[in-house]
């Protein structure tokens, strides 16, 4: 008995952030334009993911990309800066999107 709640504890704590990031990007909307795997009004987690793979920074410009908005990275299309979250939230979704946004839902 003590294996299998311990068993549903690790569950549960691997899942949490991507629960947690899929909340947050909710939201936030941030699933209006973007998608985990296809491209929408901007690009997918997959291919933000991959541009920023190998990259010691990623998670920060991220986080400043969230923040700050911006334009010219994917298109015409400016992405709105999204100032209103805190920390924790924009460094969650920026670890989310740079794993791919894995859907645990």
């Amino acid at each position: 008995m003590k294996l299998v709640s311990a068993l549903i504890l690790v569950a549960a704590t691997i899942s949490a952030p991507a629960f947690a990031s899929t909340d947050v990007a909710t939201k936030n909307a941030c699933l209006t334009c973007h998608a985990p795997d296809k491209k929408m009004v901007g690009p997918s987690y997959k291919m933000v993911a991959e541009k920023y793979a190998g990259n010691k920074n990623a998670e920060a410009l991220l986080v400043a990309s969230i923040k700050k908005g911006g334009s010219g990275k994917w298109g015409v299309v400016p992405m709105p800066a999204n100032a209103k979250l805190n920390d924790a939230d924009l460094s969650t979704l920026a670890s989310w999107i740079l794993r791919g946004a894995p859907n645990k839902n």
